[in-house]
């Protein structure tokens, strides 16, 4: 009598591979040609980075998770299942083989097939070979899932080998073993069982399943625990912005909170400090400003009276100049010329200390435009100088002193340091009227142009003096009448000509105020 002494198989762990080699987790249909910018405004926010940042990271936690979970839950559950199912197997064929005649014939060997089968959880197919002799378990089932590399194996190793399949899409795990003799001689007889792994599959995808399945509360948990991240950096952030806006408009008192130690607490501090520093240094400006302007204030206040009395003794001096020397004419009416200047220029000094002390007043009633300019022009003998474009009837309500002031420091500049011919021009629209006056002369640099109305700003040498000369030359022409235009609510703009020609071109812009809508 013969007895099988099968070999424990080496245990081999099952490989996991995608069938289309792209890792878990990461998709195959991302699309190739995103637009760059539409991705800067959607991730633009600070709130927006902070919540894609917390998703991703749980995203890829999470599938990872997923991933390695099941793949070693269905390593193990397989590796438990193949040990017990190939366990079984041997010690089964153990007890039934003793009791085969060799050789046997088809007849024992479907009796071993079937005594294997029936000592075996869940039915599985056995199959018995003896040289060219088979049989099996199941008379209606054939042997087609045991492969030929695993009788191979089997045959030429003289060890128990396993093998998974796929038979008609279920998965079965196939154990072979050859039947040797007691002195390790074979005896040509191999038995081979052949089990579905099906609930095995279960098990593993139920896992798959639960763990799966959690992904979408861990990413929702992220979520909101980034919302909250961002809340709690985002507030000092909004805070720190509001207070900038604050201070930008003027509120010198704007500070923020300081909470806690990190960086945004050192980052509040650092603006109260730089607020502090900012409001102490506007503070000691204001004061500046204030006293420079009651100096002004004062010293034109205090020379009008000396003034007067030196502008006495100029005229009489002026008017006795034919009755002197050349040289004592000569200088009687140089001083006389110069004090008329120091007079003007005092009389503008106090006008610019009334607006910058916000003192002065519009004395508004209707007028007519085009005759106030053209008795301005008239007042200074200007009207054989100039060419005129007056329009009847351009009726608006203005002050009628502050805009003779404006025409003459306009005129006066243009002759001054103009060319000739010299055009004024009054236009009216329902909105607004203008007073334009244009020059012939080499224009202004366009470097000049945003400086024109600076105080005493000095231009280069193509135009005689200075940019910004009034009919006196005191050299606050052009702000005086800026400012004047601005207590109106319009404004002057000047330009170089663009129309082929050369010269400087002043307008001024006033709202265009009806007398029936100043009456109701």
């Amino acid at each position: 009598m013969t007895r099988a002494s099968p070999r424990t198989a080496k245990r081999r762990a099952p490989k996991s591979t995608p069938k289309n080699g792209t890792p878990a987790g990461v998709p195959t249909n991302a699309p190739k040609n995103g637009t760059p910018q539409r991705r800067l405004r959607l991730l633009g926010g600070l709130r927006t980075r902070l919540v894609v940042a917390f998703v991703l990271v749980a995203l890829v936690s999470a599938v990872t998770s997923t991933a390695l979970a099941y793949r070693e839950s269905r390593t193990a559950v397989l590796q438990r299942a193949q040990d017990s199912f190939q366990k079984d197997f041997l010690a089964r064929v153990n007890t039934v083989v003793p009791e085969v005649v060799m050789p046997p014939d088809v007849r024992s060997l479907a009796s071993l097939a079937t005594r294997v089968s029936e000592g075996l959880g869940g039915a599985p197919l056995v199959v018995a070979r003896y040289q060219d002799l088979k049989a099996t378990s199941d008379s209606l089932a054939d042997d087609s899932r045991i492969s030929p590399q695993l009788r191979a194996a089997v045959a030429s190793q003289d060890r128990t080998s396993f093998q998974r399949v796929q038979y008609e899409g279920e998965p079965y795990l196939v154990v072979g073993t050859p039947v040797t003799y007691e002195n390790k001689q074979s005896s040509g007889l191999e038995v081979y069982a052949a089990t579905s792994l099906r609930p095995e599959q279960d098990d593993t995808t139920g896992v798959l399943d639960a763990v799966r399945g959690g992904i979408l509360p861990v990413v929702l948990l992220a979520a909101i625990l980034a919302l909250l991240a961002a809340r709690t950096v985002l507030r000092p952030v909004r805070e720190l912005g509001r207070a900038t806006r604050r201070l930008a408009e003027g509120d010198l008192d704007s500070r923020v909170a300081v909470r806690g130690g990190d960086e945004l607490a050192d980052l509040a501090r650092d603006f109260n400090h730089t607020a502090e520093e900012l409001r102490t240094s506007v503070g000691e400006l204001r004061e500046q400003e204030a006293r420079a302007r009651r100096f002004v204030a004062d010293v034109s206040h205090e020379l009008r009276t000396p003034l007067a009395a030196m502008t006495m003794v100029a005229t009489v001096l002026d008017e006795d100049a034919d009755q002197l020397p050349p040289d004592a004419a000569h200088a009687a009416r140089t001083v006389s010329a110069e004090t008329a200047r120091l007079s003007r220029l005092v009389d503008d000094l106090m006008e610019m200390s009334r607006f910058d002390s916000g003192a002065a007043a519009l004395n508004a009633a209707e007028i007519d435009l085009g005759e106030t300019v053209r008795f301005s022009l008239a007042l200074r003998g200007w009207t054989d100088a100039v060419r005129v474009e007056l329009p009847e009837s351009v009726r608006t309500v203005a002050d009628r002193r502050r805009i003779d002031v404006i025409v003459a420091n306009l005129v006066g500049n243009a002759l001054r340091h103009g060319a000739p011919p010299v055009t004024v021009a009054v236009g009216a629209e329902w909105d607004w009227v203008t007073v334009t006056v244009t020059d012939s002369g080499p224009g202004l640099p366009p470097e000049v142009l945003p400086h024109v109305f600076e105080r005493f700003y000095k231009a280069d040498a193509s135009r005689t003096r200075t940019a910004a000369r009034d009919e006196g030359g005191s050299g606050l022409g052009t702000a005086i009448a800026l400012e004047n235009a601005r207590l109106h609510g319009g404004t002057v703009e000047v330009a170089n000509r663009g129309d082929g020609g050369t010269g400087a071109v002043f307008t001024l812009r006033l709202p265009h105020r009806h007398p029936t809508e100043e009456q109701s």
